[in-house]
């Protein structure tokens, strides 16, 4: 086992992986609580129009990314409040339409460019020190913020009424969290895959919820489900030959059902 951390990509993979994880857990537990998992969805692969039109512009994919992927969460958010419109009416509007946006661009480039499909599936071997320099500083930037908010965010998610009546800006806090749900995705593309890493958005938290209620433990929790799947999914990617973004994913779905299984034993 000690050998697969002799190459540089198995390490950076690693680092990104446990940075991943431990974002990703903590936006999780407001995704369930806030039941969000659609929208993880729609803002995974509105991604991915980003990615194509940074590819189309010459520029870092990671930049349009999250460009694409703020305008659309927050636009899904927007517009599924209108009393006419619903939620889930807004993201089957943006969902095709990002695709759709990125397919485009794609037939625009003079190129066919391969790293496209990278970032839909995960590629582990396109872990750079640069991309671990952005996953750390975005990565912060987002378990700073959530920090800043908690226990606005935890009020709103617990009770969004009284939330309200008591004078706590809903509307910003609803906003910030699409946005700090975007910057997650943006940031999970490339080890993960836009397709999967919707799964990490909501499978910690949902395992967690399974066998606590209390919000602390839940977030500790949700974290070491995290990062157990991302690591134990790296060395069996590693070891059995398999595409690692996916090996991560059904790792943490098989620790949901163990979590499934002892939560309903409890009851």
């Amino acid at each position: 086992m000690i050998d697969m951390f002799s190459f540089e990509f198995m390490r950076n993979a690693f680092l990104a992986g446990m940075m991943l994880g431990f974002v990703l857990a903590v936006v999780s537990f407001f995704v369930v609580l806030r039941r969000l998992s659609f929208i993880g969805v729609g803002v995974a692969h509105s991604a991915f129009g980003g990615v194509a039109l940074g590819a189309l512009l010459g520029i870092s994919p990671t930049w349009t990314a999250i460009g694409f992927a703020v305008v659309v969460s927050n636009a899904i958010g927007y517009i599924g409040k209108e009393e006419r419109i619903s939620t889930d009416t807004a993201i089957g509007i943006f969902f095709p339409l990002a695709m759709a946006l990125g397919v485009i661009f794609i037939g625009m480039s003079d190129h066919y460019n391969v790293d496209l499909f990278g970032y839909l599936f995960g590629n582990i071997l396109a872990i750079t020190r640069q991309d671990l320099i952005v996953i750390a500083v975005l990565g912060g930037l987002v378990l700073l913020s959530t920090k800043i908010f908690f226990k606005e965010l935890l009020f709103v998610a617990y009770d969004r009424e009284v939330a309200f009546v008591s004078g706590m800006p809903v509307t910003f806090l609803d906003h910030f969290l699409l946005t700090i749900l975007a910057l997650s995705v943006v940031i999970s593309m490339k080890i993960i895959g836009i397709i999967l890493v919707s799964a990490l958005l909501v499978i910690p938290g949902a395992a967690a919820s399974q066998v606590t209620r209390r919000y602390d433990s839940m977030i500790a929790l949700s974290i070491l489900i995290a990062l157990v799947s991302t690591a134990g999914g790296l060395v069996i990617s590693y070891f059995a030959n398999l595409p690692s973004g996916a090996t991560i994913v059904a790792l943490a779905s098989i620790i949901f059902f163990i979590a499934f299984g002892v939560g309903q034993v409890r009851k």
